[in-house]
């Protein structure tokens, strides 16, 4: 009783009943409407055409007797001497009891022939006077409550059953419509849902390659593109997931093979336990240690959980401080480093720790990227509500096709995974969410053999914003 073509059936026949009955209750009232105003005309018109007819039948009479209303001697009645054929024509042509009286209230004629002659002591609804020019009363015409249009063979009152029929019909053919109508319909809605069910059922059971091929138009189109896209969406995080797990465990082979190497040599007396070695194995165990912990602070702060401590800051400062720690090591490569902001920042809304951690980790990136005698640039700008800041070398560059991929997690340009240029892959992933904590953006602008550029947004504290 869930299923979409029970559901279409029930809302089809619902619209073909709710229109037919509102359309039945219209029509009816209206044509009763008609029918009634029509029926008072028709029955005025009978009316009139009866008392045109007897004056006819009276005057003519009067003329052939050469008689008037003041010769005595002669009964009023006999003005209306053979009317009795003329109301019972009357009485068969408009389906009514029909009576007529003279002046003095003797029956001159009775459809029925009961009451001739006879004074009238009958109680019928339509009593109407018959008088001639100057009022003077000559007649009372009596019609009996058959008088309607029912006996015209296209009289309203049967246009009106009719009508009623025909939407009692109308409204039985509609819904046999409807059956079909559904039918027909729910399977065409219907199939392309279906098909979203079936592939939404493989791809819970692992399928991921599923994609739903229906051309269709409006909503379901709309449905088929969002289950394409968030199927793609979820193959490429299920590719990420792997490639994260595939990268972390080559990440840690590494240093866990270089530790054990250096254990099994002292172990079989090939090296000596001395300062270098000691050094050597130290440095491994802290590569190692610093890769754990860039997993587990990019894993909180994914999740939101990452506690930051917001507060007013000077900027400038920061960067200062933060190139200070970079310059023995810029010193040592041959790299010149330099500083361009204005003389004074406004404050910024931000925790300390964690934007140094990103200017950090751009610096680094640009240093193990610069080579001898190139150039680093640190600028900062106020840009609006916020402060930008900048890190821009004039090292290798990025290729195009990987420049979207740089703030991935464990990719590198050089796809041999050398170690050369230091790192774990995360650096720039850890600032990219650290960034964006702080509701600002970061991106990356490069040109293969020119170097370069990146840049994030802080926001500026709210007392100093305009």
């Amino acid at each position: 009783m869930h299923s979409l073509w029970f559901r279409l059936l029930t809302a089809f026949l619902l619209v073909v009943l709710v229109t037919v009955g509102t359309i039945y209750f219209f029509v009816s009232r209206s044509t009763g409407i008609y029918i009634t105003e029509h029926e008072k005309i028709m029955e005025q018109f009978q009316v009139d055409r009866m008392r045109e007819r007897l004056f006819t039948h009276y005057y003519s009479l009067e003329h052939q007797e050469g008689e008037t209303e003041q010769q005595g001697g002669q009964p009023v009645y006999q003005k209306w001497k053979n009317v009795q054929p003329e109301i019972e024509r009357m009485a068969s042509l408009y389906g009514a009891h029909v009576i007529l009286t003279d002046a003095s209230g003797i029956v001159v004629g009775d459809s029925k022939q009961k009451l001739l002659e006879q004074p009238y002591d009958l109680d019928l609804p339509r009593e109407i006077e018959l008088s001639r020019w100057g009022g003077t009363a000559v007649g009372t015409l009596y019609l009996g409550p058959e008088l309607t249009a029912q006996a015209y063979p296209a009289s309203p009152q049967r246009l009106a059953e009719s009508i009623h029929s025909i939407l009692i019909l109308g409204g039985l053919l509609a819904i046999v419509i409807a059956l079909l109508l559904t039918f027909f319909l729910s399977r065409r809605i219907s199939a392309p849902i279906h098909t979203l069910a079936a592939a939404a059922g493989r791809f819970g059971r692992g399928d991921l390659s599923q994609r739903v091929q229906f051309r269709a138009k409006g909503e379901v189109q709309e449905l088929t593109e969002a289950f394409n896209t968030m199927a793609g969406d979820i193959e490429h995080a299920e590719q990420l997931r792997r490639n994260l797990v595939a990268d972390v465990a080559h990440e840690l082979r590494t240093p866990l093979s270089n530790i054990r190497g250096y254990l099994e040599a002292i172990r079989d007396e090939m090296i000596k336990p001395d300062v270098a070695t000691i050094a050597s194995v130290e440095e491994e165990a802290a590569l190692l240690s610093r890769l754990i912990d860039e997993l587990q602070e990019l894993s909180l702060a994914e999740a939101g959980d990452l506690k930051l401590v917001y507060q007013a800051e000077n900027i400038a400062r920061l960067i200062k401080q933060t190139a200070a720690h970079w310059q023995p090591r810029v010193t040592a490569k041959e790299i010149s480093l330099s500083l361009d902001q204005p003389n004074k920042l406004p404050p910024v809304n931000i925790d300390w720790q964690r934007i140094s951690q990103v200017l950090h980790n751009l610096l680094e990136n640009a240093v193990a990227h610069t080579g001898k005698g190139g150039t680093i640039a640190v600028i900062a700008a106020q840009q609006g509500d916020w402060v930008e800041v900048s890190v821009s070398d004039t090292g290798e560059g990025i290729p195009a096709k990987d420049l979207p991929n740089v703030f991935e997690r464990f990719y590198r340009v050089d796809r041999s995974r050398a170690r050369a240029t230091g790192g774990c892959g995360l650096g720039l992933t850890i600032a990219k969410r650290l960034v964006e904590a702080h509701g600002g953006k970061i991106e990356a602008r490069s040109k293969p053999g020119k170097g370069s550029r990146f840049s994030f947004t802080v926001p500026i504290a709210q007392s100093h914003s305009r």
